[in-house]
């Protein structure tokens, strides 16, 4: 298989602090790989590792065909890299943003400049192009970014929490942004806070905590290891919570829980509708009176709080 990105037991450390244990990792090119984990578990520094921005103490890995470590300068001609934080010059339009950075990466002049004119409309930045950047909302400065990052219209695009702090409307259009690119043949990988995301546009996943790969499928694989449906309950009577979980930890997989806002109370069923069945048979024979009764599948919250332990913002830096 032709794998756009590949790494095999990457290390990094920092003092006493071991970053990457050995992060494995292979992505078919034009694909999306979703690469989700706790705050402080390695997601950016294996960015930063692959983008040859950081140098690993051991492992190896080849990026759109070249060592990251033997060729690092090659590897630099056929990325895009977005990082946490918007790195445009405000004091530049958004136009010449991406022309002197067109320029830089050898385009021409000419071809810079059309280029930018294309991914100005994409991105549906023209009417702002002629203004400063630092005039730009959020959002905008975000898809300025996205855009030089794509400048020289890279193989490999590595986007690290591109969406963080972003508006609904915002996040979707950057989500458009991203399968627009890979429709074209490119290769991405994508660290994420929003498990949403992650669910939308990657083709597969890895889950990264304390350093290495706790666990990788596709969104669906991933969710199929959480278990079967989930079901949600409401009671009328908050009296009743206790009754209602006693009746449901006879039919459930492991024991239900409620929520300490919500009062609603979640328990992983077997397979099959017997089960659902007897689920409403036990609350009824115990006699509680129930509002809401609905199931759901897994989602990738659900997985990654049964790998990890922790929710999706927990932690330090990553």
């Amino acid at each position: 298989m032709d794998y756009a990105i590949w790494a095999e037991g990457l290390r990094k450390r920092y003092g006493d602090h071991e970053a990457l244990t050995g992060v494995d990792l292979a992505v078919p090119a034009g694909t999306v790989l979703g690469v989700l984990g706790p705050n402080g578990a390695g997601k950016t520094t294996t960015v930063r590792t692959l983008a040859t921005l950081l140098r690993p103490d051991s492992g190896q890995a080849k990026v759109a065909g070249y060592d990251v470590l033997t060729q690092p300068r090659e590897v630099r001609r056929r990325i895009g890299l977005a990082g946490q934080y918007a790195a445009v010059d405000e004091l530049l339009t958004g136009r010449e943003n991406l022309v002197l950075l067109g320029t830089l990466l050898r385009l021409g002049r000419k071809r810079a400049r059309e280029r930018s004119t294309e991914l100005l409309e994409r991105f549906e930045l023209t009417d702002a192009a002629d203004r400063p950047a630092g005039t730009y909302s959020g959002g905008m400065r975000r898809r300025l970014d996205l855009a030089t990052c794509l400048i020289a219209d890279p193989p490999v695009v590595f986007l690290d929490e591109p969406t963080t702090g972003l508006d609904p409307t915002s996040r979707v259009l950057l989500w458009r942004m991203v399968r627009e690119q890979v429709a074209v043949g490119t290769t991405v990988l994508l660290t994420t806070q929003y498990l949403e995301e992650a669910d939308q546009l990657a083709d597969s996943i890895v889950v990264i905590d304390t350093g290495r790969v706790i666990a990788e499928g596709t969104p669906d694989e991933l969710k199929r290891k959480v278990g079967e449906e989930w079901l949600e309950v409401s009671v009328a009577q908050p009296a009743q919570r206790a009754m209602a979980l006693a009746a449901l930890a006879k039919v459930s997989v492991g024991e239900p829980s409620a929520s300490a806002d919500s009062g609603v109370i979640t328990a992983q069923l077997p397979a099959g509708m017997g089960a659902v069945a007897a689920a409403a048979t036990a609350l009824s024979d115990a006699g509680v009176e129930v509002v809401d009764f609905a199931l759901r599948r897994p989602s990738l919250d659900d997985v990654f709080f049964t790998l990890t332990g922790k929710s999706s913002g927990e932690g330090g830096q990553s």
